[in-house]
């Protein structure tokens, strides 16, 4: 391990002002929050201390903000050597460039280096769950590189083992299984894995029918970029037309979907994963954030690919909070003026997606994403005596999604464990890891001419 995490202490965050998550956003000024062996132990104000407890780390919170780590529904982390590589670039040029001609170019090393770069990212930015959309598994070598970097990065993800987009050749069923044996052994482990199929949009029905089956057989979950087409214009309905139209699915994106086919995807409890950010720059279609929380349908967001735009949480909650104001009507609501009336989202329901509803979205919503007792200790600290977010008290909960950035992040905490301590993230060998993303970036060829 590249960490200096070797035990699990109990931990009292002491006085700080605490933000929970669940059933909905709420603010305790002054609260404790107790961690026991990975998971919280008690919130509350002034929680007895037993000055005999020489086990026990006493935090001072009191200028903190305290909060659950933020949840990415949706990333590739093997991007993470390609930062920046295709901002200018249209969704047509992404593929082209970062899919087309640079994915086929990744070694296993290069992929164990893109995950590791994008994992400690996301640490070292609060978020402490990511959904891995892993669409560069050309061969078991690669896979196993992915995963022991999640393992090594020390965060909480959801593996979801992706076919690439371009090559047939990899589309490997026994690969999937012997990845399902190999890595995951246990479905309550910090590492779990998905399905990440290329999905009714974009495959033919038998292929579609081949992969959900795969996922029946293996007990994983799905995870799916879905758009009205090329394929199926309609791919939730193709899916219910299959009976493939289970709960549990993460559905990516959907920017084109019209609203009957959102309505199925509520019906069936299935989930939705997008990624504001990505979406306004390649031209996706209109905001999804509104309508999804017009239609009930629980929502988390995603920082998609850092070859566009920012990897962080507080830029993709920004990016959600501003656009909901322009949220189109779909075909099964609003008055067809496209003006988005009564779909702006209020801060709390941004946070919310960010937190316990992209927890939710990932089926890990009784571990993670709220600050319930029982819940594993995945917990961020901002510093709430920044010059960008004092004085916090006004509004807490909008101050974190409107004023708050990376370097605002002084403590983030995985099971209990630090991971970043005093705005320092604790990976011991950080300069390796950046020295070796820029080795990589000159092998791919990625670098500008």
């Amino acid at each position: 391990m590249g960490n200096e995490r070797h035990h699990t202490p109990r931990l009292l965050l002491r006085g700080g002002l605490v933000i929970d998550t669940a059933p909905h956003p709420v603010v305790h000024p002054h609260t404790d929050v107790l961690v026991d062996a990975g998971r919280i132990a008690a919130v509350g104000r002034d929680l007895p201390l037993d000055d005999s407890d020489t086990g026990l780390e006493v935090i001072d919170a009191r200028t903190m903000v305290v909060l659950p780590g933020f949840v990415d529904a949706h990333r590739h982390l093997w991007q993470g050597v390609l930062r920046s590589a295709a901002v200018d670039a249209s969704l047509d040029g992404y593929f082209s460039r970062v899919l087309g001609e640079l994915a086929g170019r990744f070694t296993p090393a290069d992929v164990h280096t893109g995950n590791l770069l994008g994992a400690l990212d996301c640490l070292d930015s609060g978020i402490t769950t990511v959904q891995d959309f892993s669409h560069v598994q050309y061969s078991p070598e690669h896979t196993a590189a992915a995963v022991e970097a999640l393992e090594e990065a020390g965060i909480r993800a959801v593996f979801g083992y992706g076919y690439p987009v371009f090559d047939e050749s990899a589309r490997q069923a026994d690969w999937v299984r012997k990845a399902r044996t190999a890595h995951f052994p246990s479905r309550d482990a910090r590492v779990t894995m998905a399905l990440a199929p290329v999905g009714p949009s974009f495959t033919p029905p038998e292929a579609v029918r081949e992969d959900w089956l795969l996922a029946r057989e293996l007990g994983l979950p799905v995870a799916v970029h879905v758009s009205a087409g090329p394929v199926a214009m309609r791919p939730i309905t193709a899916l219910r037309e299959e009976g493939l139209l289970t709960a549990g699915t993460l559905y990516v994106h959907g920017n084109s979907l019209p609203d009957s086919e959102l309505r199925l995807i509520a019906e069936s409890g299935g989930a939705v994963a997008i990624t504001p950010a990505i979406e306004a720059s390649m031209r996706f279609g209109a905001p999804m954030a509104g309508r999804l929380h017009r239609a009930g349908i629980t929502t988390g967001l995603g920082a998609d690919a850092v070859t566009s735009a920012p990897g962080d949480m507080f830029s993709q909650m920004r990016a959600a909070l501003m656009s909901s104001h322009f949220d189109g009507d779909g075909d099964g609501g609003g008055d067809g003026d496209g003006d988005g009336d009564g779909l702006a989202l209020k801060a709390a329901d941004v946070l919310r997606m960010a937190t316990a509803e992209g927890a939710a979205a990932l089926g890990l919503g009784e571990e993670v994403g709220s600050l319930g007792v029982g819940k594993r200790a995945d917990l961020v600290l901002l510093r709430a005596d920044a010059l960008n977010l004092a004085p916090v008290a006004h509004d807490p909960i909008g101050a974190v999604v409107t004023a708050a950035h990376p370097g605002n992040v002084d403590t983030v905490l995985v099971d209990g464990r630090a991971v970043k301590r005093g705005g320092r993230l604790l990976y011991e060998n950080l300069g390796g890891v950046l020295a070796e993303a820029h080795r990589a970036t000159e092998r791919l060829g990625a670098s500008s001419p």
